[in-house]
């Protein structure tokens, strides 16, 4: 029984510590810029990655630290499943790991892990073992789980689903309409350039998003009074999306601001108690 009440306070101890802002102490706060900063360096080992001319003692560095981040991340990982229980305590322990394992961020931890033990376990072709040493790069969301920024733009997005599909939705009309309207104007003139529709599609993307790489572009009259017109509109219609999720950030800052006062008001202003 003793046993069992010690292996209970030591996973328990242990999820306060692996998990940000949940009352770990300073042995938390020290765990989480530990992992803040072996994810930065992890970003910079994949840039520095790119570049060619690293002496064989830099590669090698360079080699370790990839080793030692990945059983440090693996080992985050375990204790994240092996603790699940007390992130999920309505529900049985096998079922908690379960339902974290499935989880955006369990997910995002397991994808920044798995490139390094796949080709131990099965032989893969160098050119697909280089695509996956790129999901290296998912370690960065890995920030996300000590800052509310990815989670307050998931929070606009989600609410604002219907307004941006629709937006979005005439962009697409939008963009399918002059296409074809400028393939049948400029083809005759321009038949190598606006071969097809999906050419003038490229076209229309590059105007109404207002890039205009200049690599396909109208020179009859009409193709050109069409695409100043499609431009004038584009800058109108991007704007939307924008302005959307503009509202949305507000929207939710006023949320939180109003949960924050209500929680507040939840404590004594003099002793720091909780009211009853």
């Amino acid at each position: 029984m003793g046993a069992q009440v010690i292996y209970t306070k030591v996973k328990h101890r242990i999820f306060k510590i692996i998990q940000p802002h949940n009352g770990g102490g300073a042995a938390s706060t020290v765990f989480d810029w530990f992992i803040i900063v072996l994810i930065i360096i992890n970003v910079f080992l994949v840039i520095l990655d790119t570049f060619s001319g690293f002496s064989e003692t830099v590669i090698n560095i360079f080699r370790y630290a990839e080793i030692i981040s990945v059983v440090i991340f693996t080992i985050e990982y375990v204790l994240r499943v092996w603790t699940a229980s007390f992130l999920y305590p309505d529900i049985s322990g096998v079922r908690a790991r379960l339902r974290y394992c499935v989880s955006f961020m369990a997910i995002v931890d397991l994808m920044a892990i798995l490139p390094f033990y796949v080709p131990f376990i099965i032989p893969i072709d160098l050119r697909v073992l280089r695509i996956m040493r790129l999901l290296r790069l998912l370690r960065l969301l890995k920030v996300n789980r000590y800052t509310n920024a990815l989670s307050t733009i998931g929070r606009v997005i989600k609410r604002k689903s219907t307004q941006l599909i629709s937006s979005m939705l005439v962009l697409f009309i939008l963009m399918v309409m002059a296409s074809v309207i400028m393939y049948n104007i400029e083809n005759e003139a321009q038949p190598d350039v606006f071969r097809n529709a999906f050419s003038g599609l490229w076209w229309s993307i590059t105007t109404i998003s207002t890039v205009g790489y200049g690599d396909i572009y109208p020179v009859t009259a009409l193709g050109k009074v069409l695409s100043a017109t499609i431009a004038l509109l584009g800058i109108g219609l991007v704007a939307i999306p924008t302005g959307i999720i503009s509202a949305g950030f507000i929207e939710d800052a006023n949320e939180r601001k109003v949960e924050g006062e209500k929680e507040q008001k939840q404590f004594c202003p003099y002793c720091g108690k909780k009211l009853e």
